[in-house]
């Protein structure tokens, strides 16, 4: 594919090093699915109806000058027949007009269409009431480096039947090849640090590597190896559906699938810092900012550590461009909350649905650079939701279209995880005295089958006097939550949820469970088989008698109600938007804390204490040996 339409180079560097490669910008339109915001714009059936008196003109030219990765453009418009239904769409790369797009209608062969989705779009009269009478604005919109150049066209009739009346000049980042937006992540073991990162070098002309060290110490270089791979590699179903709507000859390739690994002696609690390097083949460098980490604490050791969690954020655009700011209204405001309280945390668990891309591929990019300022400083650890994997007939637990035709392609290989098979989500990670077991609810998790394995044995292998705190976390409410949809199943979980799985967090006495997919936040008491083990609702000490659940699903997206019946076992819920914190002093006690996103002050809150003697106590369905110290 030509370079014109831009390619994500995704490095993976797990002190041991991985480097994937990503083509695309724009992306598809897969008609009346999921709740992509762009699927509302019927891109598809635009026409040319260019207007000679209408005009629209972007600068600056060249963004980027001094190394910026994000910058402000104006747009100034200006049509002698407007109406309030215009609107101005983002399109990357710049020539957006496909000329292999197929009509809709047999009829109109000769009429060219437009098929690439808008990476964003705002309407004419966004900055200006009058843009109706006086046929002129100037919008601003906030432009990121996706490795192509863009332009702004100008489109009258709305949303569903678009006509294009003006095309902008180009413009583009002085160097839009250059490295950007590092996500560490855990490796597969407690030494290993992981960075991913996006470029759009090939292979073939420049060679990526890593150059770190301690902070203050010499900087060594650790080399990368670069995949790509094609639509392919996407859903069959999608395939079938694109052909049905004419976009399957713009579905650019999505991501990568393999890495090379350099092992690296990482010591605990240590400071790094490094940087992006591109050795091109006229034996220049490009480099990335420089940035900085905390590596993971050894298992077991006594430190502080603070671990957020929290599912579902989404993303919005700053400048305001179309409806994210409705459909994730949170999203920044956890964003921001958790860049602001960085330097007070050590590791985030996103526990699924995390762009809602839902096919339009160029929403992973604007997800990225939305959280890079925590993703480059502190390991970011995913969860597979529905909104990630999900698609008819293949191979998903769930026979559902919320992917968009993902189906979990761009996830699983644009942040890695420490899983034996990316494909299959689920994985173990250890951090201090936290050991975290985080299950794949797309995929099956019932007795029996093989995830439900993995969970027995992820939990089984922690060695409780060295890590005292065992997690575990899925996308959806395996365990309770008194969410609308739930309370009119009689349920109060996820069809089939917990019948398999209470067993094991109570044989190996789990102290938490965190789900998304619920966009609200509640917990229950210490809980098992629908009853609260404890009359105690703010400090727990003792044995392990049940598992507290979580609903930690808040992170931006749209909220859920609740059901009008409350249950007995919840105490404490909250219709807003947040995430939670837990921190560990030493190896007795853990505070939770759940906090709001709009102020970052603390709404709930309890504590345990608990010692090594009080996990190996015997308790209802829990007396079998369960730690490997035992």
């Amino acid at each position: 594919m030509e370079k014109s339409i831009g390619r994500i180079q995704n490095m993976i560097l797990i002190f041991h090093i991985v480097c994937f490669a990503h083509l695309s910008l724009v992306s598809s339109h897969i008609n009346g699915f999921g709740e992509q915001p762009l699927s509302k714009i019927d891109i598809y059936k635009a026409t040319f109806e260019i207007h000679e008196g209408a005009s629209i003109r972007a600068k600056p030219f060249v963004l980027g000058l001094e190394g910026e990765d994000t910058q402000t453009v104006t747009v100034d418009v200006a049509h002698p027949d407007p109406s309030s239904d215009d609107w101005v769409g983002v399109f990357s790369p710049a020539k957006f007009n496909a000329s292999t797009c197929l009509p809709v209608n047999e009829d109109d062969e000769e009429t060219p269409y437009i098929c690439s989705a808008p990476i964003k779009y705002k309407y004419a009269n966004h900055s200006n009431p009058k843009y109706t009478e006086a046929g002129k604005a100037s919008l601003k919109f906030e432009l990121i480096n996706q490795r192509s150049d863009f332009s702004f066209a100008l489109f009258t009739g709305g949303l569903s039947k678009p006509k294009l009346v003006a095309v902008s000049n180009s413009i583009s980042f002085a160097n839009p090849d250059a490295p950007v937006y590092p996500r560490l992540a855990q490796g597969k073991s407690w030494d290993e640090m992981t960075i991913t990162w996006t470029s759009g070098y090939n292979i073939d002309e420049a060679i990526p590597f890593i150059e770190w060290g301690p902070e203050g110490g010499i900087q060594l270089p650790s080399p990368a190896g670069t995949l790509t791979f094609d639509r392919n590699s996407m859903c069959e179903a999608y395939h079938v559906m694109l052909v049905h709507v004419h976009l399957h000859e713009l579905l650019v390739g999505v991501t990568l699938v393999s890495y090379t690994r350099v092992s690296l002696e990482i010591y605990g609690l240590t400071l790094y810092t490094y940087r992006i390097v591109h050795h091109l083949r006229n034996k220049s460098y490009v480099h990335s900012k420089n940035y900085s980490f905390k590596s993971s604490p050894y298992p077991g050791q006594d430190s502080l550590q603070r671990v957020v969690i929290f599912g579902d954020m989404g993303k919005a655009e700053r400048d305001g461009s179309n409806e994210y700011a409705d459909y994730q209204p949170g999203s920044l405001l956890t964003t921001d909350q958790l860049i602001k309280d960085s330097e007070n945390i050590d590791i985030v668990f996103h526990i699924g649905d995390l762009p809602y891309a839902n096919g339009y591929i160029s929403q992973w990019d604007q997800f990225k650079a939305q959280v890079q300022q925590i993703t480059s400083k502190k390991p970011y650890m995913i969860a597979s939701g529905n909104h990630e994997r999900d698609w008819p007939n293949s191979g998903s637990f769930y026979d559902t279209p919320d992917s968009g035709g993902e189906c979990g392609v761009p996830a699983e290989t644009m942040y890695y995880v420490p899983a034996e098979n990316r494909a299959k989500f689920w994985y173990s990670t250890d951090y201090g005295m936290f050991h975290f077991c985080i299950a794949d609810s797309e995929h099956d998790w019932r007795e029996g089958s093989e995830q439900y394995k993995f969970i027995d044995h992820c939990l089984a292998s922690v060695d409780r006097r060295k890590q005292p705190w065992l997690i575990f976390s899925a996308h959806r409410v395996l365990g309770y939550s008194s969410n609308s949809w739930y309370g009119l199943e009689g349920s109060f979980e996820e069809p089939m949820g917990r019948e398999s799985l209470q067993k094991l967090w109570q044989k190996y006495k789990v102290d938490v469970a965190f789900y998304g997919h619920v966009h609200n936040y509640e917990r229950t008491c210490p809980i098992y088989q629908n009853q609260c083990v404890t009359s105690e609702k703010r400090n727990y000490s003792g044995t392990v008698n049940g598992t507290i659940h979580v609903v930690v699903g808040g992170g931006g997206s749209h909220l859920s109600d609740y059901s009008e019946v409350i249950p007995i076992w919840i105490i404490y819920r909250d219709h807003d938007f947040g995430f939670v914190k837990l921190t560990a002093f030493n190896h007795s006690p853990l505070l939770f804390e759940y906090k709001k996103s709009s102020d970052g002050n603390v709404y709930d809150s309890f504590t345990i204490s608990r010692y090594y003697r009080d996990v190996l106590a015997c308790v209802h369905d829990g007396c079998e040996p369960t730690t490997a110290a035992t």
